[in-house]
C-alpha cells in the first residue's frame, strides 16, 4: 500500500528521536551545572544572584525529571513522550533527587 511507513522505519526514526532529545538533555543539565558553579560564589552577595541560582536549580530539576522519564519509560511511553503532554507542577519535578 502506498503512503504507509513500515514498521521498523518508524521504530527506527522513534528511537533516533528519543536519543537525540535524551542527548539534548544530558547537555542542557551539564549546563545548568556549570552555571550553578558559577553562581554558587556569588549567591550570597546579591539578591539577583541568588534569584538567578535558584531559577537555574529549579530549571535543572525540570531537566533531570524530563531525563528520568525517557530513561525509566518503555518504549510506549517515549514514543507518548515526544508528543505534547500536560505540565507538571514545580512540586512534581521535586519527588526524585535532585
Amino acid at each position: 500500500k502506498k503512503g504507509i511507513f513500515p514498521v521498523n522505519f518508524i521504530c527506527n526514526v522513534i528511537i533516533h528521536e528519543v536519543y537525540r532529545v535524551k542527548k539534548e538533555l544530558i547537555k542542557s543539565i551539564k549546563e545548568k551545572e556549570s552555571q550553578l558553579t558559577r553562581l554558587k560564589t556569588h549567591v550570597n552577595k546579591s539578591v539577583i544572584c541568588s534569584e538567578l541560582y535558584n531559577k537555574v536549580v529549579l530549571e535543572k530539576a525540570i531537566l533531570k525529571k524530563e531525563l528520568d522519564d525517557i530513561q525509566k519509560n518503555s518504549f510506549a511511553n517515549k514514543v507518548r513522550y515526544l508528543f505534547p503532554r500536560k505540565k507538571n507542577r514545580i512540586c512534581d519535578y521535586f519527588k526524585t533527587s535532585v
